[in-house]
């Protein structure tokens, strides 16, 4: 077999074992390590497994991940998230679909603390969806808003995969980060406004029950939930003024985290605890796969597959629309099968040399991914978060219900991405002549 040809069985082999429910990055590891052996010899091969793990890991900006997931758990064990949906449900009680609106911002706000998906579509699951069905609303507007408003930890930063992509990207997290900022936003803003459309055509989605509220009642709600608001202030301002670097932040974010803890009184040695272990076990599991993903990217450098993969597809066209369709099509079907970080870290060896030859902004197309994968989070048949919302609320609803729900918006996700791509402005700190 020529080299080539040893790349392509690669990729195969490693889709068939993540398919097979093999962990994605023990998959990526043995068939970069069998594929090496084929390339070279075993010696070389064993020799990347030696050196490889030992040189990632001390990788300074990959510190931010667990950092970032260390102040989200943080949040979550000390109840600084806590009333955060009941605020904003008395806040936006008025608007047409009032909670499924208070949902989309509580979740917004949840997710630029916890800067993890599955954490906030797990956590709202538990609070909004049973508070909306309790009030008559659709099933699958109620399950949908929660599942579909989960992904915006997938752009609005501190995002963990806007971390993941700049260490392996080899670009500014800083920037990604103030890349991610207006387009999570948009996103929010066309769930919020095809929700109140929607609810204000057909008035029966939201129940007939109103939510009513004194200003007593809203300022008692507003002392519950200001030290979301403060921290995520806090974090974000430090990286966009040039305070602290997004590596910095993340230290800093849980120390101003534990800091209003122990102001409030929820700070203890068990909310430490079960924070750190969370912690540890997420970010084991990260780190295996970005050491799978980076011995599969050396397979498939040697193999030479990244450059007969660029060139098939620059041979069709060199536009940007065509690279963009083509990595769209590609995200969107694999998307349906594996997480997000797998499927990113998978991809990226063969799609970022395809981007560079192209010589198209890593930023810009940063954002384009991380949206893509959003949309994975919640596509059938798999959608990790339409599962976790399920899973959460038991046989209360059913997955047809939730696919149907989120279908909705998924149209508001494709809209956004065709935003982020023709609009290229909404994402900052791009060469001049993308403006």
């Amino acid at each position: 077999m020529s080299h080539l040809e040893i790349g392509v069985a690669g990729i195969a082999a490693a889709l068939s074992l993540i398919a097979l429910r093999v962990p994605i990055g023990v998959a990526l590891g043995l068939v970069s390590i069998v594929g090496i052996g084929q390339l070279v010899n075993m010696r070389v091969a064993w020799g990347m497994i030696s050196a490889t793990p030992f040189d990632f890991a001390g990788t300074w900006e990959l510190t931010a991940a667990p950092m970032f997931l260390f102040m989200g758990y943080l949040c979550t064990t000390t109840r600084m998230t806590e009333g955060l949906f009941q605020a904003m449900r008395l806040y936006l009680a008025r608007l047409p679909g009032g909670l499924a609106v208070a949902s989309v911002m509580a979740s917004a706000f949840f997710a630029a603390a916890s800067g993890s998906s599955v954490a906030t579509s797990a956590a709202m699951s538990r609070i909004a969806v049973p508070e909306m069905l309790k009030r008559n609303y659709d099933k699958g507007l109620a399950t949908g808003t929660v599942a579909a408003s989960g992904t915006l930890g997938s752009l609005i930063p501190p995002s963990v995969l806007l971390v993941l992509y700049g260490v392996y990207a080899q670009v500014s997290v800083g920037q990604l980060f103030m890349a991610g900022f207006l387009p999570g936003l948009l996103s929010a803003l066309l769930y919020i406004v095809m929700i109140m459309a929607r609810v204000k055509a057909k008035p029966g989605l939201a129940g007939h029950a109103r939510v009513t509220s004194t200003w007593d009642e809203k300022w008692q709600a507003f002392r519950h939930i200001w030290p979301l608001p403060l921290l995520i202030t806090a974090v974000l301002g430090g990286i966009f003024l040039g305070v602290f670097s997004p590596t910095e932040a993340g230290a800093v974010g849980t120390t101003i985290a534990a800091l209003i803890a122990l102001a409030r009184r929820t700070l203890s040695l068990s909310a430490i605890r079960e924070a750190l272990t969370r912690t540890a076990v997420s970010t084991a599991s990260i780190f295996i796969i970005l050491i799978g993903s980076l011995f599969f990217t050396r397979f498939l450098a040697m193999s030479g597959v990244p450059a007969a993969f660029s060139e098939l597809i620059l041979g069709v066209s060199t536009e940007t629309w065509w690279i963009i369709l083509a990595v769209a099509v590609i995200y969107l079907v694999l998307g349906m099968f594996i997480d997000s970080i797998g499927l990113m870290l998978l991809t990226l060896p063969l799609i970022l040399p395809l981007v560079q030859g192209a010589d198209l902004n890593l930023v810009w197309f940063g954002i384009i991914v991380v949206k893509l994968l959003e949309v994975g989070l919640v596509t059938p048949p798999i959608g990790l978060n339409v599962y976790v919302i399920k899973g959460a609320l038991g046989k209360s609803v059913t997955l047809p219900e939730v696919f149907r729900g989120v279908s909705w918006f998924i149209a508001m996700d494709i809209v956004a991405l065709l935003l982020i791509v023709l609009i290229p402005a909404l994402s900052l700190y791009l060469p001049q002549q993308m403006l």
